[in-house]
């Protein structure tokens, strides 16, 4: 890490996603593209911003890696890691291919080809 130990976390993850949108934020980190401190900072901020207005504590998975995600897309927005709307498009596009997938099939990002 640049310039913060990571935070130690449990053992497993509750969900493939959370562990593959963690590895993502790491790797972003680990290749510079912003610190772990800057990181820390729009994390912190999204996880108080999703506990104002709760009558409970954020329940550390979901919730928790929800968060997670929406400091990863903020921090890439911020620091223009991906380009233009490239980031909204991608997300329409597993949206749409989420809502046709049969429950239980694995979700097929679109090709370029699609």
């Amino acid at each position: 890490m640049n310039d913060v130990t990571m935070p130690h976390l449990p053992d497993g993850f509750a969900e493939p996603w959370q562990a593959q949108i963690f590895a993502v934020t790491v790797a972003l980190n680990e290749e510079g593209y912003f610190t772990w401190s800057e990181w820390a900072d729009v994390f912190s901020s999204c996880l108080a911003a999703a506990k104002q207005g709760l009558a409970r504590d954020l329940n550390g998975t979901d919730d928790y890696f929800s968060c997670w995600e929406e400091a990863l897309k903020q921090i890439v927005k911020d620091k223009n890691i991906v380009p233009g709307t490239m980031w909204d498009d991608a997300m329409e596009k597993w949206r749409s291919a989420y809502l046709v997938t049969p429950h239980g099939q694995p979700v097929h990002y679109p090709s370029e080809q699609d």
